[in-house]
């Protein structure tokens, strides 16, 4: 089977974030995603959503796009929130002790290492997160 797209746009709202992720439990139950891969994009899409809704001041929506290519799903998330990089944040030190660190960023890491060509860019006023999830 050719794994479909998925496209939502949601309000920037913590209960789209779980609207968004019953929808995608539904699409990786269609495109006979292997459980890995669908609880990888699950939290993948659940991090940046998160961030928009608990961040982004002013955002009105954040619309999802998960798009199969060869090997990998493209991922890509946009919102019309102020302008902000999360990948321009420096990697947490995951080595220092819980009380060391610095609160927040986990979440962007996590993305980081589970995707592959994470990348943030700003155009007609919206902020656009894209990476690729590998599919083996």
């Amino acid at each position: 089977m050719q794994t479909p797209p998925f496209h939502l746009r949601l309000p920037a709202s913590l209960d789209s974030v779980s609207t968004l992720l019953d929808a995608l439990e539904a699409y990786a139950e269609e495109a006979e995603l292997s459980p890995g891969i669908a609880a990888r994009l699950n939290l993948v899409a659940e991090e940046i959503a998160a961030n928009v809704a608990m961040h982004a001041t002013g955002a009105s929506f954040f619309e999802l796009r998960v798009t199969p290519g060869a090997g990998a799903l493209a991922i890509a998330i946009e919102d019309d929130g102020p302008e902000y990089d999360p990948l321009a944040r420096a990697a947490p030190d995951t080595g220092a002790s819980v009380e060391d660190r610095d609160i927040g960023g986990l979440g962007v890491h996590l993305v980081r290492e589970m995707t592959q060509d994470a990348r943030y860019e700003r155009e007609a006023g919206l902020n656009r997160l894209s990476c690729a999830l590998p599919l083996g």
